[in-house]
C-alpha cells in the first residue's frame, strides 16, 4: 500500500476581512500555512496587498507568498526580513526562471513555480529537481470565488507521475467536493479563500479539506 500523503492547507487571505485581518488570520491557526496572494494590477488586472500588509500579520503559520506579480525578483528581500517559509513565481512572469529560483534559495526561502491553466506542465519538467513546490491553478489568476477548472486534475496526476515526493500546491475553486478530487489526483497542498472564510465554522471548514 502506499504511503498517505499528509494534506496541508493554506487559507488565502484574499478573502478575509481586512479591517479585523489578525482575528480573522486567528480564526483560521489550525491551518498549516497562510496563502498570500501578492498582485500588482499588471500581471494580473487585480490589486491586492503588498509587503507592508505582511509585515502586521501576527501568526504562528508558515507564510505562503504567492507572487502573482512582474517583477517578481523586486519582492524578494523584503519577504526573506518578514520571515516568509515559501515564495511562488509564475512561469509566466519571468524570463530567467531558474536564476530566480536559485535567488528565492538564496534568501532562506523554499522555492515553488505556479502554472496557470493554460501552461503545460511539460514546460518546467527540467527544473522540477530544483522546486520545493509546484501550484497549480485551477482557476484563472487574480480574483477569489472563481469556478474550478477540471483541467487542473488532468496537471496534477501529470505532474505526480513525474515526481512522486514534489509538493502539489492546488489554488482556486477549492471546496470540499473539489479538495477530495484533488487529493486523489495527488496534490499535497491546498488553497481556500471564500470557503474557510465565508464559514460559519472555519476550524471545521478546514479539517474537511483535509478528508
Amino acid at each position: 500500500m502506499p504511503k498517505k500523503r499528509k494534506i496541508l492547507i493554506s487559507p488565502s487571505i484574499l478573502s478575509v476581512n481586512f479591517g479585523q485581518l489578525n482575528r480573522e488570520v486567528a480564526s483560521v491557526a489550525s491551518a498549516d500555512m497562510l496563502h498570500l496572494d501578492l498582485m500588482d494590477h499588471h500581471f494580473v488586472p487585480n490589486l491586492s496587498f503588498g509587503v507592508p500588509v505582511i509585515k502586521h500579520i501576527k501568526t504562528k503559520l508558515l507564510l505562503d507568498c504567492h507572487l502573482m506579480v512582474e517583477n517578481p525578483e523586486l519582492y524578494l528581500e523584503e519577504l526573506a526580513e518578514i520571515g516568509v517559509y515559501s515564495v511562488t513565481i509564475h512561469y509566466e512572469a519571468t524570463k530567467h526562471l531558474h536564476r530566480l529560483i536559485d535567488r528565492i534559495k538564496e534568501f532562506g526561502m523554499k522555492a515553488s513555480v505556479a502554472l496557470n491553466p493554460a501552461t503545460p506542465v511539460d514546460l518546467i519538467k527540467d527544473i522540477l529537481p530544483d522546486l520545493d513546490m509546484v501550484l497549480i491553478m485551477s482557476v484563472n489568476p487574480g480574483f477569489g470565488g472563481q469556478r474550478f477548472i477540471d483541467l487542473a486534475v488532468k496537471k496534477i496526476k501529470y505532474l505526480r507521475s513525474l515526481d512522486k515526493d514534489i509538493l502539489i500546491q492546488v489554488d482556486g475553486g477549492i471546496n470540499q467536493e473539489t479538495a477530495k478530487i484533488c487529493r486523489n489526483a495527488g496534490a499535497d497542498v491546498l488553497v481556500a479563500g471564500s470557503y474557510i472564510f465565508n464559514a460559519k465554522d472555519k476550524v471545521k471548514a478546514i479539517e474537511s479539506l483535509r478528508k
